[in-house]
C-alpha cells in the first residue's frame, strides 16, 4: 500500500487522541499523592475525576459545531493545545480548587477532537470502518501506557511530574499535526453558532428513529465500557481473588486486546456490515462477562479469566462499527455537528454505568455487577437481531 496524505491524516489524529487521553489517564494513577499533598478525601478528588469526565462528553457537541464553522484542523490542534495547557496548569495547582478547575478544563479540551478528527477521516477514507478502528484505537493505547508510566514518575519525582506526561506528550503531537496536517475548508463558514444550538432542530435529529436506535445501541456500549474501565482491576482482585499485581497486568491485556481489535472490527464493518460486527462485539461481551463470573464464582483458575478478559477486549470494539453506523446515516453537511451530538448524548447517558456498577457490587456483590454487564451485552445483541428478523429499518 502506498503511503498517502489520507494516512498521514489517520496516524496524527490518532495519535492526537492518545495524547488527550494519556493527559486524562495519568491522573487516577498519581490519587493517593494527590490527596495526601491537599489533604483531602478520595471522595473529592473523584468528584474532580467527574467534573473532567463530563465535561468531556459535553464537548462533543459544541466541538462538532466548531469544525463546521472554523474546519476540522483548528479545533483539533485546539483541542491539543488546551490539553498540554491544563496538563501544565494542574501540574503546578496551588489547591485543591484550582486543581479541579483545570481538570474540568482539561476534559473540556480533550473532548473538542474525538467527534471532529472522526468527521474530518470520513471525508479522506471510503472505508470508514477501517479509519474509525485505527483511531478509536489511540485511547486503548493511551490506556495502557499511561497509567504505569504516570505511577512510575510519580513514584520517583512527585505527583507533579506524573502530571507533567500530559502535557509531554501533547506538545510534540501538536507540532506534528500543526507541521503535517493541511488547512481544512470550514462546512459552515457563514452560519452564526447560535443557530447550531436551536432546540427544535436537536430534538429532530436526535428523534430520527434510526438515528435513536444507534444512539441507544452506543449507550448501551457505553454504559459498559465506563464500567469496565472503573471496575475491571477491582473485580479481579477483591471478586476473583487475584493479587493486585496480576489484575493489574489483566487490566493492561484487557486495553491490548480492545486496541489491537479496534481496527479490525472496522475493518469487518466496512465488508460484513456494520450490525453483524456490532453483533459479533456483543456476543463477545457476553461471552466475556460471563465467563468473569463463572470464574469468581467456581475459580476455574487463571487461564478462563486470561480468556474471559480478551473477550472483553473484543467486546469494547463494538466503538468502530457502532460509530460508522452513525456516519452512514448522517448527510456530508450534518456529521460534523449531528455526530458530536450523538457522542454527548450516548456518553453522558453511559456515564452512568459506573454509579450503576458500584452500587450493585455494594448490594449484590461483584457478581452480580458484571452478570448485569452481560445481560446489558445481551440487550444490545437482542436489539440487533431483532431490528433484523423483523425488518424494521433501523
Amino acid at each position: 500500500m502506498n503511503w498517502r496524505y489520507r494516512h498521514t491524516a489517520l496516524a496524527l489524529c490518532t495519535l492526537a487522541f492518545t495524547a488527550t487521553m494519556v493527559a486524562r489517564l495519568v491522573i487516577s494513577p498519581l490519587v493517593p499523592q494527590i490527596t495526601t499533598r491537599f489533604g483531602v478525601t478520595n471522595a473529592t478528588v473523584g468528584l474532580a475525576l467527574s467534573g473532567m469526565w463530563l465535561a468531556y462528553a459535553l464537548a462533543q457537541f459544541p466541538s462538532g459545531v466548531l469544525g463546521d464553522r472554523y474546519g476540522e484542523r483548528a479545533v483539533i490542534l485546539t483541542a491539543v493545545g488546551a490539553t498540554a495547557v491544563a496538563s501544565l496548569l494542574i501540574a503546578v495547582s496551588p489547591s485543591i480548587a484550582v486543581f479541579m478547575l483545570f481538570t474540568v478544563i482539561l476534559g473540556a479540551g480533550a473532548g473538542l477532537h474525538y467527534s471532529v478528527a472522526t468527521t474530518f477521516l470520513a471525508k479522506q477514507f471510503d472505508d470508514i470502518g477501517r479509519a474509525i478502528g485505527v483511531h478509536v484505537a489511540g485511547g486503548p493505547i493511551a490506556g495502557l501506557a499511561a497509567p504505569p508510566l504516570a505511577a512510575l514518575v510519580g513514584s520517583r519525582y512527585g505527583w507533579r511530574a506524573g502530571i507533567l506526561l500530559g502535557a509531554a506528550v501533547a506538545v510534540p503531537v501538536f507540532a506534528l499535526f500543526a507541521w503535517r496536517v493541511r488547512p481544512t475548508e470550514p462546512v459552515r463558514p457563514d452560519q452564526a453558532i447560535r443557530e447550531r444550538f436551536e432546540l427544535a432542530a436537536l430534538v429532530e435529529l436526535l428523534s430520527r428513529p434510526p438515528i435513536l436506535y444507534t444512539t441507544a445501541l452506543a449507550t448501551m456500549g457505553a454504559f459498559t465500557w465506563q464500567a469496565t474501565a472503573s471496575f475491571l482491576p477491582t473485580f479481579l482482585d477483591v471478586g476473583s481473588g487475584l493479587s493486585t499485581a496480576l489484575s493489574a497486568l489483566l487490566f493492561s491485556l484487557y486495553f491490548l486486546v480492545h486496541g489491537g481489535t479496534q481496527p479490525v472490527t472496522g475493518s469487518l464493518s466496512d465488508r460484513f456490515g456494520r450490525d453483524v460486527t456490532a453483533m459479533g462485539t456483543m456476543s463477545a461481551g457476553i461471552v466475556g462477562y460471563g465467563l468473569l463470573v463463572a470464574t469468581a464464582r467456581f475459580g476455574l483458575g487463571l487461564a478462563p479469566t486470561v480468556a474471559a478478559v480478551c473477550f472483553v477486549g473484543v467486546a469494547m470494539s463494538w466503538g468502530a462499527p457502532v460509530q460508522s453506523r452513525f456516519m452512514d446515516l448522517l448527510s456530508d453537511a450534518e456529521r460534523g455537528a449531528g455526530f458530536g451530538l450523538v457522542r454527548t448524548a450516548y456518553m453522558v447517558l453511559g456515564a452512568s454505568g459506573s454509579v450503576v456498577v458500584g452500587t450493585v457490587s455494594d448490594v449484590a456483590g461483584w457478581e452480580a455487577a458484571f452478570g448485569l454487564l452481560a445481560g446489558v451485552m445481551a440487550l444490545g445483541l437482542v436489539t440487533l437481531l431483532a431490528n433484523r428478523a423483523l425488518r424494521l429499518g433501523y
